[in-house]
């Protein structure tokens, strides 16, 4: 038998086993979900995919979407979870190495009934070197996730949250507890000693490219050979000798259409396809374009520059917070992310800052983002979290983190969309000043360091927000304090009251998160509803208070109508349209001011979970609300908008 160099686990029978807590350890062996101490066996599992879903087209969860169902799941995070396979023949004496890809989060991995690794972390990639089989034929894979964390959400310190999953699975205040376990990139098995090329670092600017690899275990004499094209039409091809470390090349002068930005043009993307004898060859699309950011005008003495620049034109941000598409993100479907992105296009968006307190995304978001125009910042794992909200500053944290930084650069870099990386979500000083972190804190400073090593023409910002005040106070309005802020989310009372002139008089350089509640259309609440009443529309109702009450405006309709709502449908018109003046209003104020003010990012684009109410745009089953079409009026204008 010869032995193959690569084979991806994704497409082979996998089963899924639960266990009570370290009774797995007892057994010698690991056989293929037939256990008798196993307290659940033999459950078709997929990779990637989690075992909530798993679980629940076994019928042994129940759909957590209904009502308060989420809360019957929670008992899956108290079992030991093992997914097993049979690998395909593998030759006699080979030594392969096992790639577990953003696994939740923590485990061993048994290879014929033998531990033979560990991993621990949900942000990146896993690489566990696999004992030389002794006689050619299949092998048994177990991969074993131990109990995770017991609390990770919204609320607490966040200089001693762990960084090793996302958080959001811990309950947000738009989606339940759902702590995902499974694995959400993939496995695969490669040859230890074979040939093959690893990116490291790329960028392109209007008519250049640079990129650093590595050739590794290359044949002696051998060269890669790298060639860009458009279609069928070879651009440029060159060789280049394998035998260094790390090879860096740079073209210049290319004679390339830009990419550019939706409302601007068009996306046009080509092939780059890297090829070295005896590996699997690395092929991308890759665009040209410029992107780089530049001081406001008239933005007060050293501020941050806040006005986007793409292929030399400023650039007014029309943006979309972009959250997981579901609780146990694994599963999250092509089709879904083909049909948001697409209806955001539609909407004139031109951003999407992916929160830090999920991860990465799957490939084929940004992937997507490259064709659709759409700039990505991408924020690293870390979060607020109320009590306090530093990052952590413990060494062994601050290690971790850069394997993550280095995972993220190395996996996204190729992507034109790829605009900015950012050290994570609204991590903030102290009171009483509530200052956005900077580079001052340990683990932040390790990032740009990082960055600037290995991706240093890509923006880097510390946090979201930054500079000097994290959220705009009216009391500070021309005190040259607001830089990239924060909120509102809501008011109360009437938007005339407050809403209206806030935004007539306010004076922040860019806006990367803002919102305004609304419920869900009153057919999606009743279907989601579960067992639950929809009525009465207050705080007493279970339902309108799950997973949190923030985005109910009960005493709003009252302040505004003078009674509480008759119904369910004269409360969702009433706060639908409410969104939409909001949204719009706040969107055209920072239009006007445009380019004193680069841009706003509406929080948030789409339900991960079916909450009556939350400030979505978008909800659970895909229904744009008001507020969706209101914005897209003045974002279409605003996404070709120049100085």
């Amino acid at each position: 038998m010869v032995a193959v160099d690569e084979f991806d686990l994704n497409q082979v029978t996998w089963t899924l086993s639960g266990w009570i807590p370290e009774l797995w350890r007892m057994r010698r062996t690991m056989e293929l979900g037939v256990s008798p101490d196993a307290e659940i066996t033999g459950i078709p599992a997929r990779v990637p995919g989690s075992v909530q879903a798993a679980l629940r087209a076994a019928g042994l969860l129940p759909d957590w979407n209904q009502g308060l169902q989420a809360r019957l799941c929670e008992w899956v995070e108290n079992r030991v979870w093992i997914f097993s396979c049979r690998t395909p023949e593998l030759a006699a004496g080979t030594v392969y190495e096992l790639c577990l890809d953003r696994p939740d989060a923590a485990g061993q991995v048994v290879w014929d009934g033998v531990v033979v690794g560990g991993f621990d972390g949900a942000h990146r990639r896993h690489l566990i070197e696999l004992p030389a089989t002794e006689r050619a034929g299949s092998c048994q894979l177990s991969i074993v996730f131990e109990l995770p964390p017991r609390w990770l959400g919204q609320f607490g310190e966040s200089s001693k949250m762990g960084i090793g999953r996302a958080r959001y699975n811990y309950t947000w205040d738009w989606t339940p507890r759902l702590v995902q376990i499974g694995i959400a990139g993939g496995v695969s098995l490669r040859r230890r000693g074979a040939p093959r090329l690893e990116l490291d670092a790329f960028n392109t600017g209007m008519d250049f490219l640079s990129l650093k690899f590595r050739a590794v275990n290359a044949v002696p004499g051998s060269a890669v050979t790298i060639t860009l094209s458009d279609g069928d039409r070879i651009l440029r091809r060159e060789e280049f000798p394998a035998s260094s470390p790390q090879l860096e090349v740079y073209w210049d002068a290319l004679e390339v259409a830009p990419w550019r930005v939706n409302g601007t043009g068009t996306a046009k993307l080509y092939s780059l396809r890297l090829e070295l004898p005896g590996a699997s060859p690395v092929g991308f699309r890759v665009g040209f374009r410029e992107i780089r950011r530049t001081l406001n005008p008239g933005a007060p003495d050293g501020a941050d520059p806040w006005l986007f620049l793409v292929n030399g034109e400023p650039l007014f941000i029309c943006g979309i917070n972009w959250t997981p598409l579901l609780p146990n993100y694994a599963d999250s479907p092509e089709e879904k992310y083909r049909d948001l992105i697409g209806k955001y296009r539609e909407m004139g968006v031109n951003l999407f800052r992916v929160w830090g307190g999920a991860s990465r995304e799957k490939d084929l978001f940004y992937e997507l983002c490259d064709e659709a125009g759409i700039l990505v910042w991408q924020e690293f794992p870390l979060s607020s979290s109320g009590i306090e909200n530093l990052p952590p500053e413990d060494p062994v944290a601050i290690a971790a983190m850069r394997k993550i930084v280095g995972d993220y650069v190395s996996g996204l870099c190729m992507h034109p969309s790829l605009a900015l990386w950012c050290g994570g979500n609204e991590l903030i000083r102290p009171a009483p000043g509530n200052e956005p972190c900077s580079e001052r804190e340990p683990m932040l400073r390790m990032m740009a360091e990082t960055l600037r090593e290995l991706d240093p023409e890509r923006i880097f910002v510390p946090t979201s927000a930054s500079g000097p005040s994290e959220w705009a106070d009216r009391r500070n309005f021309g005190k040259g304090l607001h830089f990239d802020v924060h909120g509102p989310w809501n008011t109360r009372g009437r938007l005339e009251d407050e809403w209206i002139s806030y935004w007539l008089e306010e004076d922040a350089l860019f806006r990367s998160e803002v919102g305004m509640p609304a419920a869900a259309d009153a057919a999606v609440i009743r279907k989601y509803a579960g067992e639950a009443a929809v009525m009465p529309i207050a705080a007493s109702n279970p339902l309108w208070r799950y997973p949190l009450n923030w985005w109910l405006q009960a005493d709003d309709f009252v302040v505004e109508n003078g009674r509480p709502p008759e119904s369910l449908e004269e409360y969702v018109s009433w706060s639908q349209g409410r969104q939409a003046r909001a949204l719009s209003h706040a969107a055209e104020c920072c239009l006007r001011r445009f380019p004193a003010c680069g841009g706003i990012i509406i929080w948030m684009g789409h339900d991960s979970f079916p909450c009556p109410a939350n400030t979505s745009l978008i909800d659970f089953d895909g229904n744009l609300k008001p507020a969706a079409p209101a914005l897209a009026g003045v974002f279409r204008r605003g996404a070709g908008r120049s100085v």
